[in-house]
């Protein structure tokens, strides 16, 4: 079996690749798929917990947090979908109307 300690390593690595994406891309669905890696880590992180307590709680957190990521990827792209058809663009440099 593998360490939990490992395993809260591993989840803190993804994380910081996914805000490092987060921060650096232009393109909108990029980003989307840079925070969907980010809640991945964070559901790591809760499976390593419940790993290392041995309780059932981060397994819980999980499912919850795997509901909302569900959720968050439809919302993210009717917006994308919506600002594709507006703009004919989904990139962040493009789009200056969310500025205002």
């Amino acid at each position: 079996m593998i360490p939990a300690e490992y395993l809260a390593g591993l989840g803190a690595i993804l994380f910081c690749i996914g805000l490092v994406g987060v921060f650096t891309r232009a393109n909108a669905i990029i980003v989307l798929m840079c925070v969907e890696i980010m809640l991945n880590a964070v559901n790591l992180n809760f499976v390593a917990g419940a790993l290392h307590h041995g309780d059932v709680t981060g397994w819980v957190f999980t499912a919850i947090a795997i509901a909302i990521a569900a959720a968050e990827v439809a919302v993210g792209l009717a917006i994308f979908l919506a600002l594709y058809g507006e703009h004919e663009s989904i990139s962040f440099d493009d789009i200056t109307t969310l500025k205002h």
